[in-house]
């Protein structure tokens, strides 16, 4: 009876959020002003109503509302409806809607639909009223573009960045700019993550190497050193985040299409099982669902190597970090979701994503003592451009201070931060308005790649580290920074994290660091 629990699920969705198309009459007390129209929606407050002048938004305690789509007023129910990665839908927003329920003095009941679609209902404890329910469609990332295009999702769950062609339909459709800090956030980190079976002798390949594999250009295990036997090939499949995040990320800096022939998984642990069963395969999947398989480093040719965890994908400076993103359309939600959209940037919220085995946000501080590797890096690596004085200043700046796991990065070609970094900037931000480093020193760092003068690198990485404090002091709008120290510095190329012979190793080495005292 599939059929039978859809329509049940369109019904709850077509009238329980409110977004029937029936025509009401809004009304000032007075009966001087009159709006007529297709109510979209009712928050609680105000009212969105599609009139001859366009959406409206109407305050509702300044109006009578006449029509058969009127809301009760007296026992408002707030309904959400979230959409996209099934990644997120099934584990890590659940966990944060019990959560925040459980913070706030509610309790939370599961209304299965089907196998997509569910429904949370959360109740006051003290009365057993109903106070909101969550209607959940959870499939693919893609799914979740598809529906807030059509105004059926007030939520978003992507594994992935909205692409240009979905941002320039959302602002046709009246969605505002989608990646704007109010219309996108990161809720939680992962990572792409290369993995295979445990008995497979091969431990380190490079990002290229990466690509050229999933290419078909690397097709026996011999040429990353491993047995004379051919690599049997898995991935998420294309339409989740997760899948096109590997087409955009590892295939597309390499420029190079997949093989035919790939096996294609709709979920992970399914892509991780056929790769434990296969010492002879190699797959991608997400840091969080790696299980029994064994990850493999990333490496390049001049030595560097760098491992999935959570340090290195909360800085960013494993290169296939994967953000996991919310996206908002322009408009106004309920108080309840506004509440719990804020509830997921707090502490709590962050102790829950790691719980349920994703990164969080939270800065963390890495003391200078547990980063002797990479100044160790830094002295093996200079080039004849980077002088003895230039690593003792940075040496001597840096010391006996510790670096924030939030940094910056830049998209490739452009002064733009990337959405990763946008986030942190709020984030940031946020740490600064609240007080948390008043009276202390911060020191916002920048780094480049070594493509070109070390002179000239090191001014574009202070104007990276400039623009960063820009755009944190403006988004830090009641910040008291008379009781804060922030200034810049920049050592250019001095301090690599990856090799530069890669887009990969370019892409990690651009970035601005935060360093406090």
């Amino acid at each position: 009876m599939a059929w039978a629990r859809a329509a049940i699920f369109a019904a709850l969705f077509i009238f329980g959020t409110g977004l029937a198309a029936q025509d009401v009459t809004l009304t000032s007390p007075d009966g001087a002003v009159e709006i007529s129209g297709t109510l979209l929606g009712f928050d609680g407050e105000f009212y969105r109503v599609e009139t001859i002048y366009g959406e409206l938004t109407v305050d509702g305690s300044g109006v009578n509302c006449d029509g058969p789509a009127c809301p009760n007023l007296q026992n408002f129910v707030a309904e959400i409806n979230v959409s996209g990665s099934a990644t997120m839908g099934s584990v890590l927003m659940p966990a944060l809607i019990e959560g925040f329920a459980l913070r706030n003095g509610m309790v939370v009941v599961r209304e299965a639909v089907d196998a997509s679609n569910f429904v949370y209902v959360l109740r006051d404890e003290a009365d057993d009223s109903v106070v909101a329910r969550f209607y959940f469609h959870a499939s693919t990332t893609d799914e979740g573009f598809a529906d807030l295009l059509v105004n059926e999702a007030d939520i978003v769950m992507a594994l992935r960045e909205i692409r240009p062609d979905e941002r320039k339909r959302a602002r046709s459709a009246g969605l505002g700019d989608m990646t704007q800090a109010n219309r996108s956030r990161v809720l939680a980190l992962d990572a792409m993550v290369p993995i295979v079976s445990p008995s497979n002798p091969v431990d380190t390949l490079s990002p290229q190497e990466l690509a050229a594999v999933f290419a078909g250009r690397i097709d026996n295990w011999k040429a990353l050193g491993g047995a004379d036997v051919a690599i049997a090939l898995h991935l998420p499949d294309g339409s989740t985040g997760l899948g096109q995040s590997v087409e955009d990320d590892v295939m597309g800096p390499a420029r190079l299409d997949f093989a035919d022939g790939i096996t294609r998984h709709a979920r992970s642990d399914a892509l991780v099982q056929a790769v434990l069963r296969d010492p002879f395969a190699i797959g991608i999947t997400s840091y969080a669902e790696t299980g029994n398989a064994r990850a493999l480093t990333l490496t390049g040719s001049c030595g560097f190597s760098l491992s999935a965890d959570r340090g290195t994908i909360k800085t960013e400076d494993y290169p296939l970090t994967a953000p996991m993103f919310l996206y908002l359309p322009a408009r106004r939600l309920p108080k309840v979701a506004r509440e719990f959209l804020a509830f997921t940037r707090g502490p709590s919220a962050q102790i829950m994503i790691r719980r349920a085995g994703f990164v969080d946000q939270a800065p963390e501080e890495v003391s200078i003592d547990a980063q002797g590797y990479r100044f160790a890096n830094a002295i093996t690596s200079a080039g004849p451009e980077v002088s003895l004085e230039e690593l003792q200043r940075m040496t001597r700046t840096l010391y006996g201070m510790a670096r924030l796991t939030t940094s910056f990065r830049f998209e490739a070609g452009s002064v733009r931060l990337d959405a990763q970094s946008r986030s942190n900037v709020q984030q940031l931000a946020r740490a600064l308005e609240q007080g948390k480093y008043d009276a202390r020193q911060i020191l916002l760092v920048g780094f480049s790649d070594g493509d070109g003068p070390a002179g000239a690198n090191r001014d574009i990485a202070l104007k990276r580290a400039e623009a960063v404090q820009r755009a944190v002091q403006s988004a830090a709008e009641t910040a008291n920074f008379d009781r804060i120290d922030m200034s810049v510095d920049a050592f250019g190329e001095a301090l690599p994290m990856a090799c530069d012979d890669s887009a990969w190793g370019r892409q990690a080495n651009r970035r601005v660091e935060v360093w406090v005292r």
